[in-house]
Parts: structure tokens; sequence; C-alpha cells
């Protein structure tokens, strides 16, 4: 048998994940010849230059559109996140909510010791209109500055997820699972009377509905606005596909455990091209890493994938020609398009699958949201209450949070096992993955719930044990749009204490506020847009006008309106991320309204399924065609479906009840 080449073109979550399946699954067939065997070449190209390790050295830390950055660049330093995040732990029980294959992939990479909680605040500070409130705070008698339908303004804004799902949706009804949502997704109707006023009427597919349209039907313009401005997010009230978002925003799950790593959430990309590295030496498999080479197009021939590099240095022109045995193009939509663009004026007899009508009709079926962060770095806490003073408005980060671990670390601990079966079952409040504001309201929960009191050691106990230093987010209708706290969480903790704020976490209309002060007042803008790489390369130093804007802004969040810019202290260091920019153009996607987004996961892996008499080695892999858009768990899932179903890999975990992508 004559040796295989595999090509992946993208070096960020989707890529390392796909090469490490190809290098680490087992076959569910007897005879797979798509297995990769000793003498076998497995590429990895990267558009950028990731810093991986001293070995491999680069501009940014790893995970494309996740990006840790640490205070002077210093890992041992404090550090926030420019870009993803988080993701949603999975406790291991076949039904249980969360991302199933970042937590069995930290899991396999025995990152499972890093893994730290990632929670929100229960009572988030909010400034919206110039009215400065919490969450707790909002009620008839201090109602949100909106005058919306229904007094929707005496409840919190994402009530407004609420009204507009219940179209189709209630608290006791409607899809929970993964398979039932993927089932919603394209038979999901409307199935209430609407009045004769409403846009839309009981029956309609909400497939065919834009979720903008439908909001705004159902709550009016300052019902909208108040959950747009809110919520936080202008992605979640974009004009989506209304079934794919009714899931996106659902309310009525449980709550969700959120996690991250202690090293940042970068370090997940460093241990998987660690783990690459190792399982092709392992195994001998030639690796080959190509930083600061792109595909440039790809066409399919009697002989197989036929494709054509650019360099950073020179990027549309060509590098070189090569072929391949299979290609993975784990890349955004942006991406594919520019790819697109190039194959459509190749010159060779081919086979160009990238620009069939069809699968130019399924590449468009997703938004591409840009999304702006700029991350900010003082020597103090100046957000929330501390002995050295605080704001008029702090951010109120302390909570309670108990979790399934919580409860196996309290039976290790002593504590009473009838007292943990009653905290389990509780209902009214639940008390596992329910936040609460203080430790008083925590405390009664459960003491309600054991019928008994609590002795000292026992509450001292569950509360050290469920405490949370949440971060956040604050949220606000300026441009900065939502702030989240990380403070000082250097590894060693030896050092000056530094602490780290995301200061303006935006995504669609407010990314566009930022891009003036990049330069400032006196300087000309010199590289076009189609040209900057800048999410490549790393975070970007702001200016003096950028860092002075962001503090009027947090000092009006957190002092009040007429706050002065200098009741926030000048930052040690501030830098952006401009996700807008190539090779992402986006943040993340949605999927559009008319689309089957079934058909277009299970199809858009491998496009030549669309085209007549076509089978051609070329897949596609990545968050953006995916069931979890903006997640790395989508990015994981699409290369998961790919290797099970092209390449006879077994699957990583069982998908009874969880599908990787949408199933027939």
């Amino acid at each position: 048998m004559s040796k295989k080449t595999y090509s992946i073109f993208g070096a960020g979550a989707a890529g390392l994940y796909t090469a490490w399946r190809l290098l680490d699954g087992k076959s569910k067939l007897a005879k797979n010849e798509k297995m990769l065997v000793k003498g076998d070449v497995l590429e990895l190209y990267d558009w950028g230059k990731y810093d991986f390790s001293k070995k491999n050295p680069g501009t940014r830390e790893p995970g494309a559109r996740v990006c840790t950055w640490h205070y002077k660049d210093d890992k041992d330093n404090s550090y926030l996140e420019l870009g993803g995040m988080r993701y949603l732990y999975w406790d291991g029980t076949p039904q249980g909510p969360g991302h199933r294959l970042v937590t069995k992939t930290i899991e396999e990479l025995d990152l499972k010791k890093d893994s730290v909680p990632f929670n929100e605040s229960a009572d988030p500070l909010m400034s919206l209109r110039s009215k400065n409130m919490y969450i707790s705070d909002i009620n008839s008698n201090q109602p949100a500055p909106y005058f919306a339908n229904n007094y929707a303004q005496d409840a919190p804004p994402d009530d407004g997820f609420t009204t507009i799902q219940s179209v189709a949706i209630t608290q006791t009804s409607g899809p929970t699972t993964r398979r039932e949502w993927c089932k919603f997704y394209e038979e999901g109707r409307i199935n209430i009377d609407m009045p004769d006023s409403s846009i839309y009427q009981k029956g309609d597919l909400l497939k065919e509905i834009g979720y903008w349209n439908l909001g705004y039907d159902m709550l009016d313009q300052e019902g909208f606005s108040y959950l747009s401005d809110g919520n936080g997010y202008s992605s979640n009230v974009v004009n989506s596909n209304s079934a794919q978002s009714f899931n996106v925003n659902d309310e009525f799950l449980p709550g969700t455990e959120y996690k991250t790593l202690i090293k940042g959430y970068s370090s997940l990309f460093d241990s998987l091209f660690e783990e690459v590295e190792k399982l092709a030496k392992q195994k001998g498999i030639t690796l080959n890493y190509y930083p600061n080479i792109r595909l440039r197009s790809i066409v399919h021939t009697k002989s197989g994938v036929n494709f054509t590099t650019a360099t950073r240095k020179d990027p549309d022109a060509l590098a070189e020609r090569k072929k391949c045995d299979a290609a993975f193009l784990a890349m955004p939509r942006a991406a594919i398009d520019l790819v697109a663009q190039a194959s459509r004026y190749s010159d060779e007899e081919a086979t160009d699958v990238l620009n069939h009508e069809k699968v130019q009709l399924y590449l468009e079926s997703v938004l591409m949201e840009p999304s702006y962060k700029i991350g900010m770095f003082f020597d103090t806490p100046w957000w929330r209450t501390t002995e050295a003073g605080s704001p008029t408005y702090p951010a109120k980060l302390t909570s309670y949070f108990l979790t399934q671990e919580g409860i196996e670390k309290l039976k290790k601990e002593g504590f009473p096992s009838n007292y943990l079966k009653k905290i389990e079952s509780a209902k009214n409040p639940a008390i596992i993955v329910n936040s609460f504001n203080d430790k008083v309201s925590f405390i009664t929960a459960v003491e309600n719930a054991i019928e008994e009191r609590l002795t000292f050691k026992q509450e001292k106990q569950i509360s050290t044990v469920a405490e949370l230093d949440t971060i956040g987010p604050s949220i606000t209708d300026m441009p900065i749009r939502q702030v989240v706290y990380f403070g000082d969480n250097a590894r060693d903790g030896k050092g000056k204490k530094v602490y780290g704020i995301l200061a303006s976490y935006d995504d669609i209309q407010y990314s566009t506020f930022w891009k003036p002060l990049e330069l400032g007042p006196n300087a000309t803008r010199e590289i076009p847009e189609s040209r900057d790489c800048q999410p490549l390369e790393g975070p970007r130093e702001a200016t003096p006008v950028m860092v002075k804007m962001l503090r009027s802004q947090l000092a009006s969040l957190h002092f009040g309106p007429q706050a002065d810019y200098s009741y926030v202290p000048e930052p040690l260091e501030t830098k952006y991320m401009d996700w807008s920019l190539p090779p992402f153009n986006a943040g993340y996607h949605a999927y559009k309204s008319h689309y089957n987004l079934g058909d277009v996961q299970r199809k858009i892996r491998k496009p030549s399924q669309l085209v007549p008499n076509t089978d051609c080695e070329i897949f596609i892999v990545g968050e953006t065609y995916s069931n979890d858009q903006a997640w790395v768990e989508g990015a994981f899932c699409t290369a998961e479906s790919v290797l099970n179903d092209f390449f006879g890999i077994e699957p990583i975990i069982d998908e009874k009840y969880y599908p990787f992508i949408s199933p027939e």
C-alpha cells in the first residue's frame, strides 16, 4: 500500500483535534485503509504562528479564536482571555448537560487537575440608559428605564427570551435532549394562537423566521431594546434562525457549571499540539508543521486532492503546488470563501467542489458575527469593595454554587450523608448548580432542605466548598457592553499582584466603535483591513485615546453616569483583539433562517455530497457549521463526526444521547 498524506489547514481547535484523533483514534473496522500507519505523513498548516512551546515559539498563544493574554506576555503572570473563555463542564452521566468532547479531551490530556470554576455572578451590575442597578434591584418599584409592553421592565431583561420562546416552548414542554433539539430545528412551529396584530401565526415554522423579527413582533421596540441591551450580547438577538436561537437562549435547562483551565484556556491547545507531536513520533508517522502558510486554492483530480499554498509574506502569490489523499479545512466561513475565490480560477482539469452552487448555498447558511475585546491590567481591584475603599457600584463577585464535585468533596470530609442526600434532591429551591447571591440565602436553603440547623463546623464546611469568587459580567448599553473580572490569577502568587479585566466584550454593532480609536487623532491608516491579520499576530497595544475612552465608560459603570474618567486608575497595560479581521472575520457564527440546519451540518462537512456523481476527500471541520457555534465544543464535534463517519474511527464517547451533529 502506498504512503498516505493527510493535510490539515488550520491549527486552531478543529485542526488540532483532527490531528490528535487521526493519531489516537481506534478503528471501528477490522480492516481500515484510511487509518494513519507507520510511514504516512500528517501535515498541519498554520496561517499564523502560535506559541505552542519553547521548541515551537510564536507570536501569540494558541487556539484560533481562543487567545489567553498574560500580563507582559509572561505565563507566570496574571492572565485574561481575549477570545473564547470557558467550557460547560460535563459530569460524565449519560444525560448530563455540558460540553462532552471538551470535557473528555481535557481528561484524556490529563488536564482535569487544571480545571477550575468559571461562573457568572448571581447578581450582576447593570448600567442601562444611564441608570445603574443590580439585577436583584429590578422590580415594579424600581423598574429598568424602558417602557415595554406588559411591564417587562419590572423583571430582569432575560425574561424577554422566555416571552419569545413561549410561542413554542414553556417550562414544562419543549425539547430538552440534544436529539430533541435537532428535531426541533426542522419541525419546530409556533403552537399557540397569536393575536391578529401579530406578523406571525400559529403553525408557522420557526426555521423560516428570523429571531430579531420574531422578538420584535413579541416584545415591541422597547421590550426588544431592553432584552438586547440587558442580555449583553447583540449576537443573542441577531436575525438568526429562530429554532436554533431558542436553544442558544434557552433558560429552562438546569444550571450549568462553567469551567476553564488554571493556566488559561489556550493551554488546552498547547497540550493538544504536544500530544500530536508525541503520538506521531511513537507511531512512526511523519508530522510536518508549516506555520505562516495558508491554503490558497483546492480542487479534486483523478490523482487526489490538488492544492496550492501562499505565505504570510506574500499572501496572494502561489508558493507551492501540492497533493494529498485527504484535506481537512479547519477554517471558518471567511477563510473558506477566500480559498474558493482562488480555486475558481484554477486552470487544472479538476472538480472545483467549493464553487458548486449547492455548496456555495450551504457555505452561506451562516451569519458572520464580528467581535472585539479589550483587556486591561491594574495594580488594584478598584472595581470591588476592599479595605482601601469601594466604588459606588461595586461588582458583586462572591456567590455560592454547590456542584456534584462539591458534594463528593463534602463526603470525603465526613459531612453527614443523610444531609447530602436531601441537598441533592432539593427542588424548591434546587441547591445543586444553583447560584445564591449571599451566604445567608445559601445556608437558609440548605437548612430548609435538611430540616435541621447546621453546626458551626458544618456551615463552614459547606460554605467553603460552595463559595465562588465569580467573574461577572457587568452589563451596559455603553460601547464597552460587558466587563469580565479575572482579577489576580497568577499561578505562583508570589510576585506583585496584578489584576486583569476584560474591559470591553463587544459583538456586532458595538465592535466598530473602537476602530477609529486604534490609531488616535493624529494618524492615518496604512494597512488595508483585508490584509490586517492582527488576530494571528496577537493582542495589539491600545492607544492613549482608547484607554481614556475605556476609563470614562468604566467610571460611569462603577461610579455613576457623571463620574469623571479619573475615578478609574491608569492601567498597567491595555491590549485588544479585533476578531472581525482576517482570517476569521468574525468572533462567532449563527445559522440564518430558511435553511435545514441538519442537512447543512451533515452535507457541508464533506461538500462533494452536494455535487452529483462526485466523491472528493475534502472535508470542512470547525465550529462554523456545528451544533455548538461560538464554542470549542462545536469545532471538536464536527471533527469527531467526520472521523467517525468517513474514516472509520470509533467515537470518543457514546453518542446515544449526544449526537455530535444533527442526525438524519
